[in-house]
């Protein structure tokens, strides 16, 4: 083991270790298979292989560091996630004292600081920090003093017609709809499975948007997908099925797919949006 990753270590416990783990491998002997036997193993490995692609088929995630990051104007980068019916889901970085303009959102419009702040006029978003804009609600600049990063969901960047439409429509008058903001040291978790809880954000018609988390060794149950699951992983990571999420990972599982159990060994959140509850349909 490392001793760079535990600074506590002292040199004779690491010494030790490493000691203890020679000997457990100078002790295994490897097992020997009859040709029947190595052919029925590989036989059923395959099988779990190929069951494991069909039930994963059609499922999307962009990794924390994959995807291009483009420039949205001075200071400010994005990088898409996912070019949904109802608006892009994206990252968006802030540098210190950018800002974007006045506008009207076309979409329902959902954001979650991950990193710094953000400022929307008097209000001030910090990390875990929830705000829905309703269509037709009008945003004020929005800035940040010390830099930031948000997911958003809804969004127009990346369609330039929608985004002309949106600045256009901010210089008419009337804030429109009222926003919302979820501050992160509000409560309302429930229990929704065994190790997992729900904190709802919006519900519009059959379509929630909510933060799930994970105590270690909890799980949902394996499920089918009543319509397209967003999930943005913001912490700890998730099994889904044989797929793991870690933090910084977009997801998207499209109607009609299917996740195995749910499953997080040492802990996770995210945000997920998707038609009805997680067990909404249960998987065959």
């Amino acid at each position: 083991m490392n001793a760079d990753l535990h600074p506590f270590a002292d040199d004779a416990g690491t010494r030790d270790e490493h000691l203890l783990r020679q000997l457990l491998c100078e002790a295994l002997a490897p097992a020997e298979l009859s040709a029947g036997s190595h052919a029925g193993l590989r036989r059923r490995l395959l099988q779990r292989v190929g069951e494991s692609a069909r039930k994963h088929a059609g499922l999307r995630t962009v990794r924390s560091g994959d995807g291009i990051w483009r420039t949205v104007r001075a200071g400010i980068a994005a990088k898409m996630l996912w070019q949904g019916p109802q608006g892009a889901s994206v990252l968006i970085e802030f540098a210190p004292g950018a800002s974007l303009p006045v506008h009207r959102h076309q979409h329902l419009e959902e954001g979650i600081i991950l990193r710094g702040d953000l400022h929307l006029a008097d209000l001030q978003l910090r990390p875990g920090d929830y705000h829905v804009s309703p269509p037709g609600s009008r945003h004020g600049r929005i800035s940040s003093r010390a830099g930031g990063l948000a997911y958003l969901r809804g969004t127009s960047l990346g369609h330039r017609q929608a985004a002309i439409g949106e600045l256009l429509g901010g210089l008419l008058p009337g804030d429109g709809p009222a926003v919302h903001t979820c501050f992160a040291s509000e409560e309302g978790w429930l229990s929704v499975a065994d190790g997992v809880d729900e904190k709802l954000l919006w519900q519009d018609g059959e379509m929630r948007s909510r933060f799930l988390r994970w105590r270690p060794g909890g799980c949902l149950p394996a499920h089918v997908h009543a319509g397209d699951e967003e999930c943005m992983m913001l912490s700890g990571d998730v099994f889904f099925g044989d797929l793991l999420v870690r933090a910084g990972d977009f997801h998207l599982a499209p109607a009609g797919s299917e996740h195995g159990g749910v499953f997080s060994d040492s802990g996770a959140m995210a945000f997920v949006r998707s038609r009805g509850g997680p067990n909404m349909r249960s998987a065959r």
